[in-house]
């Protein structure tokens, strides 16, 4: 259906500004269902009060959005089909952009109003994974062709073992801190109106912030690929390729795509054939030019999709054990000169997503501080835990955004207040872990079924 709309007419301006708007509107749902997560602590045990906790935390995130590169917001959007992130016959891509953000933005509003931490990147990944499947269905071509499984599984396997290790890391943190430190007062609840000590103030702000900026360097890169198509939909010809690259750029891709054709031709999938005629386009093209802005613009859009196949087919040398350590290696140095000409993101895009998400969380952090602070355990969270759990969480997170890893703010830092509840002989409440539990094993699921349908419907 809207895959028949004609690219550059007002329909197509129309739903891709509908898109954005879409997209927008879930970075702000991030922002008050994830960062809040952040806030929790120091607002909880009245360490800051929520209006400058929530300001603070945001201009971290802010922080966080800006300094920590894109390597996440790419991981995600490599788990789109080649064909389907840019359309042969030139369309905007409406029906993924509308299938994965109405699908992500829908679970992300419902556990929000449960008042459940559940994650925005599981919500996500569940919304484009359900795209890859269903454009395997309609186009023929078996799941394991259609979806990149090695990318797909390298982002889950982030998802599942963040938390648990969350969990145990935070309950040994916790248990350190008790055997070192001996003042009663940091580990009990807040009494109402009580602030805890200067320093113990200070360590739970610190920690805070931490997660904060972790938070922007990897869950506040999440939208900013999707962000960045639905812009190359409105913009195409300013936005569709990387047009500040310098002039040495242009030759580094022609070599790049000589060294990946005979790759391709040997470890490539049912695809090979098309991304090796890609590769050789590619390779004649920037060839014959001096500079990224000798491209045409009418032909812009056709060489973001031919680096696209090609990296595609690139991305599984690394999996075929036929290939030699040197084969791989040179896969994978000729896929970082591609990308350099399609993944980046201009300063006011990060702006816009760090806007999004600073704003969400000030205006929808009481439900989730509540259950991280109250429901988790079978009584309040005292200071030490949430320091202890912040601590972890901060840590993790940095770590996962460093290797371009996707994990979630929530499940790590909720996991890691009930690994201290444990750690500390208090338990949990069954009830809320039980919700929470479920809420993540229905997460992926769920989307995924929401998503494919939603895509299946628009792209019909």
């Amino acid at each position: 259906m809207l895959n028949a709309v004609a690219p550059a007419t007002s329909a197509a301006f129309v739903l891709l500004v509908c898109c954005l708007v879409l997209v927008l509107m879930f970075e702000f749902s991030n922002g008050f269902h994830d960062t809040a997560n952040a806030v929790a602590t120091v607002i909880y045990t009245h360490s800051l009060d929520p209006v400058p906790a929530v300001i603070w935390s945001g201009l971290l995130n802010f922080a966080g959005v800006m300094l920590g590169g894109i390597a996440v917001a790419y991981t995600l959007v490599e788990l789109i089909p080649p064909d389907v992130l840019t359309p042969p016959d030139g369309n905007p891509a409406i029906a993924v952009l509308g299938a994965v953000f109405i699908a992500a933005l829908f679970w992300n509003i419902s556990t929000w109003y449960l008042g459940l931490p559940c994650s925005s990147s599981h919500a996500t990944v569940g919304a484009i994974v359900g795209i890859a499947l269903a454009n395997s269905i309609t186009s023929h071509r078996g799941l394991g062709a259609g979806v990149d499984w090695g990318q797909l599984r390298s982002v889950l396997e982030s998802l599942l073992f963040s938390p648990i290790a969350g969990f145990v890391l935070a309950a040994i943190v916790f248990k350190a801190v008790k055997w070192t430190i001996r003042d009663k007062p940091l580990f009990e609840p807040p009494k109402p109106g009580e602030r805890p000590k200067w320093w113990v103030r200070g360590v739970l702000i610190l920690t805070c912030s931490g997660v904060s900026f972790a938070h922007g360097s990897n869950d506040g890169q999440k939208s900013i690929g999707l962000i960045m198509l639905t812009i190359i939909g409105l913009m195409p010809l300013q936005y569709t390729l990387n047009m500040q690259l310098p002039a040495d750029h242009v030759q580094a891709v022609a070599d790049a795509t000589d060294r990946a054709m005979p790759l391709i031709a040997a470890f490539g999938d049912d695809q090979k054939q098309q991304a090796v005629q890609s590769a050789r386009s590619l390779g004649q093209r920037f060839g014959a030019l001096r500079a990224m802005s000798d491209i045409p613009e009418a032909d812009r859009r056709s060489v973001r999709r031919d680096i696209y196949r090609v990296d595609a087919e690139l991305k599984l040398v690394a999996e075929r054990k036929a290939a030699s350590p040197a084969q791989k290696a040179e896969a994978g140095q000729a896929r970082q000169v591609l990308k350099r000409s399609v993944e980046y993101a201009p300063d006011w895009v990060r702006i816009l997503s760090a806007l999004c998400i600073g704003i969400g969380t000030m205006v929808g952090y009481k439900r989730i501080v509540r259950t991280v602070g109250e429901r988790i355990g079978k009584r309040g969270m005292s200071p030490a835990q949430g320091g202890s759990a912040e601590l972890v969480g901060a840590t993790l997170i940095a770590t996962a955004g460093l290797h371009g890893l996707p994990v979630s703010t929530t499940h790590i830092v909720s996991s890691g207040v009930a690994g201290t509840m444990v750690s500390d002989g208090e338990g949990v409440q069954g009830k809320t872990v039980r919700s929470m539990i479920l809420a993540w094993v229905l997460t992926l699921p769920a989307t995924i079924l929401l998503s494919g349908l939603l895509f299946y419907l628009l792209a019909g």
